[in-house]
């Protein structure tokens, strides 16, 4: 089977949340094929080093196979929290695009059928 990279952002989309010095972001799959593809590759593991330079303390993976959706609970990523940091960028959706960036592989079936953001 041939496999490509594609960005997590064609399997699915996303939406945050922020409390304190805890970002979760959510990963909602396209499809049923989509979210197969996410349990694989968007692991606790791969989230964390994705989110290594923010030095999250601990990254917890929470699956949500009746919404074919997950949640991600990132600690220590806030800089302090969102009412300590100056950097805003550093919160919610800013960080939930980073995630929605990720490169994962893909078969190429499934790549050929996924939306695109155009050129």
């Amino acid at each position: 089977m041939t496999t490509v990279n594609v960005p997590l952002y064609r399997l699915a989309h996303s939406r945050t949340g922020d409390k304190g010095d805890i970002s979760n972001i959510s990963l909602i799959a396209w499809d049923a094929e989509c979210y197969e593809v996410l349990l694989s590759e968007a692991t606790e593991a791969r989230v964390a080093q994705w989110f290594g330079y923010r030095k999250p303390t601990r990254v917890t993976r929470y699956v949500l196979p009746g919404l074919q959706a997950m949640n991600f609970v990132l600690e220590g990523v806030l800089d302090g929290g969102v009412n300590s940091a100056l950097n805003l960028d550093a919160h919610g959706k800013g960080l939930s695009f980073h995630l929605l960036a990720l490169q994962v592989q893909v078969p190429a079936e499934l790549a050929a059928r996924l939306p695109d953001v155009p050129a």
